[in-house]
């Protein structure tokens, strides 16, 4: 499909979708994101629902955005603002317009912006563009007049007409930014695939949009745009959410060692879609049971644990609050279980389709009695697949419960990901029990080098023994409540988890001299790594150390914290990694910048954070 305008190159562009939480939003994000990665863009997406179930039609606190963010080259966040904003009625606009560069455009359906709209977002005013002193261009498009016209024929009602507004603003984008519309029409056939009336009429909509563009010539600073990509690595790619990639994570680990997959969840917020995608895999051996609520579903993993599975349960902080007492009877048994918290803001309820950090010290230290596991966390969307099956091989390979951070942001964000090849990964092999220990099996017979327990699967004959959350004594597995006893297996347990190997942490930036060493861990390395190297192209010298492993922590972490003048951690809670590094790490006083307010870092307030630190 041709573009017949001037066609002007870029190197990224970010374009956010808002509108009323019935608009779909996240449906129009997901397929301009899905066309772009497969042309060949790197991606970084943000959806950012609304907490209310479903908010008032029209009102203010129930707009859901999707923000992408495209580049000819790696990028690395969803961007702090937006070249393009689309708002569907007159609430988005009032509360995105924050999100728009001074010199971006905004595209809006005038027909939601009538009197009770304007009410609705509590606008005093009719011409809400004048109001609000917007300065940037505005293509103003009557939007749903447009499709209501485009689907007459079709007999569909008004409701379901409704529902197609938002392919119309998608077909515009894809001609404001020189997209082919073919990848569009194959996704929306295979989103539809049991309603292809719905289907054709999506696609039909999608056109109309793109026509309208080309028609009316409706431009970015008198030109469209287009993002060709210049790093093209071969291989497939596909737009890939983080909470798919790390249900992609537990099936190839459960490939790779040889084992049933088993899930034992219960639905909540953001972490419930690994349940979802999950349960769609039993072709694969995937056992996914959706349980009454959380501590069984926690127990039941342990069963399936015992039994021989891989067993992972999935939720979010709350949720690991209820779980805490079974995931303390996998420490004590020391069986393998993957525990994925997906972080939200809190406490209680808070903010449940926000994004925080603040559950650090909750997987650390929130079970009684001393009770180590090992604690990892994902860096990105892409990044979640590694990161799950890095802590299914821990946990299966030493005997042991393992927390799985990841957040909101990772866990609804996209990213471009190049389908990986299992073989390359490392093997998976759990410790079974030795041939020779047959008929003298204890369950707590250990690996002398590597402190880690040989595992037995029940219906071995010779290997009968007995688990449980009572003190075991550790030479015959009987139940003990013998004080030197109890000392030695908290120590042997400790000692376990702390002999696991982990990679070192690596410092990029100015590693050999920079004057300030900026530390994270977790979802925040986008934003940090695209701060330190602005901050590097200002001419400042700048370096970033980011943790992935944080139970146990990489070898060489004392060194490269004391390596430098200043260090600065920052992350999304009010210091918690910080406080543990200073627990870790003798005399280490590093300065701190925390923010908890439910979103992603902004890029431009860490380098003004980062500049002051240096220039004090």
């Amino acid at each position: 499909m041709a573009n017949d305008m001037m066609v002007k190159d870029l190197d990224e562009v970010v374009v956010r979708f808002s509108g009323d939480s019935g608009d779909g939003m996240q449906l129009a994000g997901n397929i301009f994101s899905t066309v772009s990665a497969t042309v060949g863009n790197d991606i970084s997406t943000f959806p950012d629902y609304p907490a209310d179930i479903r908010a008032p039609q029209g009102s203010l606190t129930g707009v859901s955005g999707f923000q992408v963010h495209i580049g000819a080259q790696k990028v690395y966040t969803p961007g702090d603002q937006c070249d393009v904003l689309v708002a569907m009625n007159a609430a988005a606009l009032k509360t995105q317009y924050k999100f728009v560069k001074p010199n971006g455009t905004i595209i809006i359906d005038t027909d939601a912006f009538q009197k009770s709209d304007l009410e609705k977002a509590a606008f005093q005013t009719e011409n809400p563009i004048e109001e609000m002193g917007i300065k940037q261009e505005v293509i103003a498009a009557s939007i749903t007049t447009m499709v209501k016209d485009c689907l007459a024929s079709t007999g569909m009602d008004n409701k379901s007409i409704l529902k197609c507004r938002n392919m119309f603003a998608v077909g515009l984008v894809c001609w404001l930014f020189d997209r082919d519309l073919k990848i569009a029409e194959d996704f929306i056939r295979e989103k539809f695939g049991k309603k292809p009336e719905v289907a054709e009429a999506n696609i039909k909509v999608i056109h109309a949009g793109w026509d309208y563009g080309h028609n009316t010539h409706a431009s970015i600073a008198h030109a469209t745009c287009r993002i060709e990509s210049k790093v093209k690595v071969p291989g497939r790619y596909m737009d890939i959410t983080g909470n798919k990639a790390t249900a992609y994570g537990f099936i190839a680990a459960a490939e790779k060692a040889g084992l049933k997959l088993f899930l034992g969840s219960y639905p909540i917020t953001p972490a419930t879609d690994v349940l979802h995608e999950l349960s769609k895999h039993k072709s694969l051996g995937v056992m996914t049971v959706q349980c009454e609520d959380e501590i069984s579903g926690c127990a039941t993993a342990i069963g399936a644990s015992f039994a021989g599975a891989l067993a992972v349960t999935s939720t979010s902080g709350p949720g690991v609050c209820l779980k805490s007492e079974a995931m303390n009877l996998a420490v004590i048994t020391e069986l393998p279980l993957v525990v994925l918290d997906v972080q939200r803001g809190g406490p209680s309820t808070g903010l449940p389709t926000k994004s925080e950090q603040t559950d650090l010290l909750q997987a650390l230290f929130g079970r009684n009695g001393e009770s180590p596991m090992p604690v990892i966390a994902a860096t990105s969307p892409t990044n979640c697949f590694d990161a799950a099956y890095m802590a299914c091989k821990i946990a299966l390979e030493h005997m042991t419960p393992v927390v799985l951070l990841t957040d909101g942001y990772v866990a609804n964000g996209s990213g471009a990901w190049k389908l990986p090849k299992l073989a390359e990964y490392p093997a998976i092999n759990p410790p079974y029990a030795p041939a020779d220990m047959k008929d003298n099996y204890t369950p707590y017979r250990r690996n002398p080098e590597t402190g880690v327990r040989y595992w037995a699967i029940p219906g071995q004959e010779g290997y009968t023994h007995i688990l449980g959350g009572l003190e075991k004594d550790s030479n015959t597995g009987a139940i003990s409540t013998d004080p030197e006893n109890h000392n030695l297996m908290c120590h042997l347990r400790a000692e376990k988890v702390a002999k696991i190997p982990v990679p070192d942490v690596q410092v990029q930036g100015c590693a050999d001299d920079a004057d300030l060493l900026i530390v994270g861990f977790g979802g925040t390395y986008g934003h940090l790594y695209s701060a330190m190297d602005e901050m590097i192209k200002a001419g400042k010298k700048v370096a970033l150390a980011h943790f992935s492993f944080l139970n146990p922590l990489p070898k060489n972490t004392e060194e490269v914290l004391k390596r430098y003048k200043k260090v600065v951690v920052a992350e999304q809670n009010l210091g918690q990694f910080a406080a543990y590094l200073r627990m870790k790490v003798n005399n280490f006083t590093p300065y701190q910048f925390n923010e908890v307010k439910g979103q992603p870092f902004v890029v431009a307030e860490l380098v003004k954070a980062f500049n002051e630190i240096i220039n004090q």
